[in-house]
């Protein structure tokens, strides 16, 4: 089994008040937004943005989410260097991190099977 193409991207923001403001302008509504200042943003159909805030002395990153149907039937490549297996995660999904070989990480999420 392989992915099935992006289905978002986690950005790291400063000021979740002024990023998701920023999103809005270019046609993102947002979904959900926590207190902690984290949220999500869609855009029709498309691959949602998750956004989240760090502190200012931390260096905001982006990490692209590939989706896995079923994290049970999806089975790396022996070439693909496995950073993490599936695991759950706190926001209902399984996660598995990747490293490609430019060193970036990849983050597989899979639905939790009940």
């Amino acid at each position: 089994m392989t992915t099935e193409g992006i289905e978002g991207v986690y950005l790291e923001t400063h000021n979740w008040g002024k990023a998701a403001k920023f999103f809005q302008t270019l046609g993102y509504n947002v979904e959900f937004s926590t207190p902690e200042g984290s949220g999500m943003l869609r855009n029709g159909d498309g691959p949602y943005l998750l956004l989240a805030e760090i502190p200012e002395d931390q260096k905001p990153e982006v990490q692209v989410v590939l989706k896995v149907a079923d994290a049970g039937e999806f089975l790396a490549d022996p070439s693909v260097e496995v950073v993490t297996p599936f695991e759950e995660t706190h926001y209902g999904t399984q996660e598995m991190k990747v490293r490609d070989p430019d060193g970036r990480v990849w983050s597989l999420q899979a639905p939790i099977k009940k």
